[in-house]
């Protein structure tokens, strides 16, 4: 089965969307929480950290919100990579299973100005905050993508393994993993997609 030229860039989209929706929410509901970071985009590989501190306007969040795609397998039986022979005349119901990373980057506590480290007070509120964006990455997985599917059951797609990054050059954050059934459609008869 083909798939759209756009579909892996505009699925990347969506999922930045729901998140960034999700923070905001959070945000709201948490006092003290952070909402969606300034720099928010899709990125071409493994995300630069270089904006966890600031580089915002007074009015927006500092931090870094990126998703960036991984790579793909053809499957058979989604979320599985198939190895069945392709090509010729078979007609296997392959589809795309495309694996996305989504990384959110924080200010993590460091030493102040005279060299002292970071004080246990400093240290549980960005524990604090960590754990809150996990559970709304999380959420906006489970509520909000599967609803940007125009597909009757909705998006397709495996939550994978959410990690803890950092502290790392002032930076502290979650990765998130989700591969993702792509839509395809029928290879046109003899026309480049």
């Amino acid at each position: 089965m083909a798939l759209s030229p756009l579909v892996i860039h505009e699925t990347a989209e969506k999922l930045l969307a729901c998140v960034c929706a999700e923070l905001a929410v959070t945000a709201a509901r948490v006092e003290g929480q952070p909402g969606c970071p300034c720099m928010e985009c899709v990125v071409p590989g493994t995300p630069a950290w270089d904006n966890c501190d600031g580089g915002c306007e007074n009015t927006k969040t500092p931090g870094q919100l990126t998703v960036n795609f991984s790579g793909m397998v053809p499957t058979s039986n989604f979320p599985q990579e198939t190895r069945d022979v392709l090509g010729g005349k078979n007609c296997l119901p392959v589809k795309t299973a495309a694996e996305y990373a989504i990384t959110l980057l924080r200010c993590a506590p460091t030493f102040s100005g005279d060299g002292c480290p970071p004080t246990c007070e400093e240290q549980s509120a960005a524990a604090r905050i960590l754990a809150v964006d996990a559970a709304a990455v999380w959420n906006a997985l489970l509520c909000c993508f599967p609803s940007t599917s125009q597909a009757r059951r909705g998006q397709t797609f495996v939550i994978g393994r959410q990690r803890i990054v950092g502290p790392e050059g002032g930076c502290v954050g979650i990765e998130q993993r989700v591969t993702v059934a792509l839509p395809s459609c029928p290879c046109p008869e003899g026309e480049p997609l």
